[in-house]
């Protein structure tokens, strides 16, 4: 067994099933796995498991007397589990089975001559123990698409682990084995992290447990506890090792022997999360469906909602519950907080009748709220007007309720509208802007007992913190700091543009000079004219122009032709129209900075925080109002319809706002956020959170400041007067200045440069390819190049970086860069490594075609297998040089040694061995570059012969029977001490006698059939046995019994595999 995988089931796979086992799971043997799902690895229900916990766990009560359900019942409820039909796609198939697991299936009885409905439960939710839990592994499963098999297993990397997950969710592979997925884990001895079904692997998560208490005493003793109670006449600890090879099992007795171990990061992880009551709890309460995607809470969400319930309560009788406020820092799921909230106070058995109304301030806030809880099946009714409202909380049949503050307002002001109910729970999302003020007395009139609960994504200030006391408090907070370290949201990176466009004319020169390289003496001339006119009057509108014109060339250099986006705010409607107007001048007459924008502003009589009211600009702005209109219809379709399109679609790029968007707006794409209006307190911290969501390949969001909010960031942020009512603590970790960033990239270029610190020529591409030989080495090389490209590229799109850093400095960073690519390329290739297409790829490539030229820039190309082709020499003829040829054949060849070396071991690891020594030979200069090519010849058409060489003839047409000749050929010649010449022909015609005796008792999936393997093994041993004595071969037991087990785990591997 490989190395790696007997560390794994030493430190990973044997402790996992061990604890499990200890908090209440039966482990399943591959075998029993196998039988319980009647032999067919399609099926991944256990279903006489299944009806037997249905049997124990229902009764009906009639009359106040129990009864059985009837068997045909029974088996009913496991049909209709086990028939959900995946042909909708597997969220939607999950949801279905959910359903059934949640809700129960209703199935017709007759008692007593009555016949009516009886909910069958699969799952008691409430009782834990009255449910049964197992624990598999080896768990494999036939594909949809073939006959092959997968098996998820533990990884010693934990994104390996994820891969393989999202992999297996596919269609094609093993989805029906997630059908009944509730919470899935990727975990190693080192850690893990979590999910549900559908989860892309940025939003998988690690778990923090927040209130730990003694639970390392309570994991040592659990993980360091004997597995001694007996399960079907064996102790837990030989049910475990029953399927192991013996090594596993002696070195797994000699660790355990060797005295306690401590609790490891997978123990804390596979405790919190996957033992039964938890378990329960996250997939019951803390799971929802919301559009086409399954969603897990976080541990800020679980602890979140556990401390607001053990809160609320606390209250006995009709006294009120004390609420409090929920801080967790925009763009970290509080919407989803809200509505697992709100199903968690449906569910708590000890709140009869509860009501929910979610209060917001903003028509779009409360709109997406409302769909948030459609979307995950959440019955809830939007108040469309106050008296909407009246009626809504007067009938008392509403469950949710959603509202704005307005409507509350006027509903409380024009009705003696109360309801006294201390079940009532209101829900205030951002009620710093809101809760505090005059309409909390307003709502006070209305739910007089209630439990108010706040919600703010931004910390609150001062003042806030003093008012919210009266309340509760604080319930529970996750700021920004906590949440970037968690990856919950990207880290934010802040640039101030002011001082460039409003310095010395050095500065603006120098600015100038920048963004306009790329353009002719011509048209620099014209833009010059545009940018700096004499008349006053005009200064303003100069000043627009340059912001536009940096902005778009910011834009065009750094993410267009990405799947990144961007957001502008600005002053007031009539600037937005006014920037919009720019942008599509500057693209008709600069095409390589074209950017396409849109527009979306509230209608022209909503009042918002303009800078200018100008009667002069209205006009204008009801005209491009009315164009909305008659493009979208309404106003909810052409809000809904941009976001849509900027989200899903390559246009628009950037989208330009006054107020609207800067809360509420959650696009992951959107990673750059172009500032050219005054901000304060929450306004910044909400505006500038719109670019912190995850995506793929996002590494940060950006902020670039044309208003100088923070000058030169040279300061902490809690300095800063913008920000100056905020508690300094609450401030922590908000955003970094993007030189602070910068300033990493001499270490990293130099970081790169280091793994060759060995090579005396580093400008010899053969020497620095051979440096890089060894995997370990061009990972790390891969590592440092990746930090050092994604710095640069960060750089370069920084002013203050370009103002401050020589120009003979980033042409020679430019330069490294395309040299390190370059190289890059070149190994990926000779080593036959797959190609990593990464978000920045293309990003960094125009970068740096842009700074030094495009000519001889090498591209990845994909690995052509090798194996496949007539002509080997025909596709080596991109590789230059003899000894990169070599190396291209010797990786290609070696993986095949590596991915079949249990099909044919003998052949493999000889072929293997080959490969080595030529190498050393080279290395040792011992081979010339052309011989060391030809040897690699040599072994590539070996390989794929699969050896025929030296074979006899009879079998060079069975790749099965050749592997079994050439262990048993080296197994005679390892004992027969004297020279024989018929030992080949003796090898021969016992592995056709072996191929015989293999073939006659296979039988459908015979591979899990220990009967079926045994009697092979019989079999094996006569043969042996017989050819021992037939041809006076000084064989021993134990030299039969090694030929036997390679000749049964070769047949195992093939038959697997094919």
């Amino acid at each position: 067994m490989p190395v790696s995988d007997f560390l794994e089931d030493l430190v990973s796979h044997l402790p996992a099933l061990q604890l499990l086992q200890q908090v209440g799971y039966e482990y399943v043997t591959p075998a029993e796995a196998l039988a319980l799902r009647g032999g067919r690895k399609s099926r991944v229900v256990l279903e006489s498991i299944l009806l037997d916990h249905l049997r124990k766990l229902n009764q009906i009560t009639f009359r106040g007397e129990s009864h059985d359900f009837t068997e045909a019942n029974l088996k009913n409820a496991v049909d209709a589990l086990i028939n959900v039909s995946l042909s909708n796609g597997l969220i939607a198939t999950n949801e279905k089975a959910f359903d059934l697991l949640t809700l129960g299936t209703a199935q017709e009885q007759t008692i007593d001559g009555n016949k009516r409905s009886y909910t069958v439960r699969y799952i008691d939710w409430e009782e834990p123990e009255n449910n049964v839990f197992h624990v598999a592994d080896e768990f494999e499963v036939e594909r949809t698409a073939s006959h092959e098999l997968r098996r998820p297993d533990l990884r010693e990397a934990v994104e390996e682990g994820i891969s393989q997950h999202l992999r297996n969710q596919r269609t094609g592979e093993i989805p029906g084995l997630f059908v009944y997925s509730q919470l899935l884990g990727s975990v190693a001895q080192n850690g893990g992290k979590y999910a549900t079904i559908g989860t892309p692997m940025k939003f998988w998560s690690k778990w923090k447990e927040e209130h730990t208490g003694d639970m390392d005493v309570r994991l040592a003793k659990l993980i360091n506890t004997p597995l001694n109670q007996l399960v079907r006449g064996q102790t837990q600890l030989d049910r475990m090792f029953e399927n192991r090879k013996p090594v596993v099992v002696a070195k797994m007795k000699e660790i355990m022997t060797a005295g306690e171990r401590l609790p490891s990061p997978q123990d804390r992880l596979l405790y919190c999360l996957f033992r039964p009551e938890r378990l329960l709890e996250m997939a019951c309460r803390f799971t929802v469906f919301d559009k086409n995607a399954k969603k897990v809470a976080r541990y800020q969400q679980y602890f979140a909602i556990g401390e607001t319930l053990a809160r609320v309560t606390k209250a006995k009788g009709d006294e009120q519950r004390p609420g409090g406020v929920i801080w967790h820092t925009t763009g970290s799921g509080k919407s989803l907080t809200m509505v697992m909230l709100a199903k968690a106070l449906a569910l708590e058995p000890t709140i009869k009748n509860p009501r929910v109304v979610i209060v917001t301030d903003r028509v779009d806030l409360d709109r997406q709220i409302t769909n948030t809880f459609r979307a995950c099946r959440k019955s809830v009714e939007q108040a469309k007007s106050g008296e909407h409202l009246v009626g809504l909380v007067a009938n008392d049949k509403a469950d949710i309720i959603t509202t704005i503050i307005d409507k509350f307002e006027s509903a409380a002001s024009r009705h003696e509208l109360r309801d006294e109910s201390s079940n009532v729970f209101v829900l205030v999302d951002e009620s710093h802007r809101s809760q505090y003020g005059t309409a909390h007395a307003k709502m006070k009139q209305v739910f007089p007992n209630a439990c108010y609960i706040g919600f703010t994504g931004t910390p609150l200030l001062k003042k806030e913190k003093s008012t919210a006391t009266k309340f509760g408090g604080f319930i529970h907070s996750y700021p920004m700091r906590q949440a970037v370290e968690d990856g919950a949201i990207t880290p934010i990176l802040y640039e101030g543009r002011m001082s460039e466009l409003s310095g010395d004319q050095r500065q603006i020169d120098k600015w100038f000079d920048r963004i306009t390289k790329d353009l002719s003496d011509e048209q620099k001339a014209d833009l010059k004219k545009k940018f700096r006119r004499e008349e006053e009057l005009t200064k303003t509108s100069e000043r627009v122009y340059e912001v536009a014109f940096d902005i778009a060339t910011h834009f065009c250099e750094n993410f267009k032709n990405s799947k990144f986006k961007g957001q502008f705010a600005v002053s007031s409607k009539a600037m937005a129209l006014k920037y919009h107007r720019l942008f599509e001048e500057i693209g008709a007459e600069y095409p390589e900075r074209k950017v396409t924008t849109r527009v979306v502003i509230s209608p022209p009589d909503t009042r918002e925080d303009n800078e200018t009211i100008e009667e002069k600009d209205i006009p204008e702005i009801q005209k491009f109002w009315q164009e909305m209109m008659d493009e979208f219809g309404s106003e909810k379709n052409y809000l809904e319809r941009i976001i849509e399109h900027f989200e899903k679609k390559t246009t628009p790029e950037i989208i330009i706002c006054v107020d609207k968007l800067l809360t509420g707006f959650d696009a992951p794409c959107n990673t750059v956020l172009y500032i050219d209006k005054r901000l304060r307190d929450h306004n910044i911290l909400q505006a500038i959170a719109r670019v912190n969501r995850l995506f793929d390949g996002k590494d940060f969001g950006l902020v670039v400041d044309y208003r100088g909010i923070f000058g030169a960031l040279d300061e902490a942020v809690k300095k800063y007067d913008a920000l100056s009512e905020f508690d300094d603590e609450d401030l922590e970790g908000t955003f970094t200045n993007i030189a602070e960033e910068i300033a990493k990239l001499k270490e990293r270029h130099t970081n790169v440069w280091a793994i060759f610190g060995s090579v005396a020529n580093k400008q010899d591409l053969e020497a620095m390819q051979q440096h890089l030989r060894h995997e370990d080495v061009r990972q790390d090389f891969y590592d440092a190049l990746n930090e050092f490209s994604k710095t640069l590229q960060l750089a370069m799109s920084s002013a203050k970086f370009h103002e401050d850093t020589p120009q003979e400095t980033v042409q020679r960073y430019v330069t490294d860069l395309k040299y390190f690519r370059n190289l890059r390329a070149a190994v990926k290739q000779r080593y036959n490594e797959a190609v990593d297409y990464s978000e920045y790829e293309d990003q960094i490539r125009n970068m740096v075609d842009k700074y030094i030229g495009a000519d001889e820039v090498k591209r990845i190309v994909e690995p052509v297998n090798i194996f496949e082709v007539d002509n080997l020499e025909e596709e080596l003829e991109d590789i230059d040089g003899a000894a990169a040829k070599a190396d291209f054949i010797a990786s290609r060849v070696k993986k095949t040694c590596v991915e079949k070396m249990e099909e044919d071991p003998v052949l493999y690891q000889k072929l293997s061995e080959v490969i080595d020594e030529a190498i050393q030979a080279y290395l040792d200069k011992r081979l010339s570059e052309e011989e060391y090519l030809q040897k690699m010849f040599a072994a590539w058409e070996e390989a794929k012969q699969q050896g025929s060489s030296g074979v006899p003839s009879e079998l060079r047409s069975d790749p099965e029977a050749k592997a079994y000749f050439r262990l048993l050929q080296a197994g005679f010649e390892k004992v027969v001490a004297d020279e024989r010449d018929d030992l080949a022909a003796i090898a021969a015609e016992t592995a056709l006698k072996a191929r015989k005796a293999i073939d006659e008792r296979k039988i459908r999936d015979w591979i899990e059939k220990r009967d079926v393997e045994n009697a092979m093994r019989n079999d094996l041993d006569d043969l042996l046995f017989a050819v021992k004595g037939r041809y006076d071969l000084s064989l021993s037991g134990d030299d039969i019994d090694e030929m036997a087990d390679g000749i049964i785990q070769v047949a195992k591997r093939r038959e697997a595999e094919s």
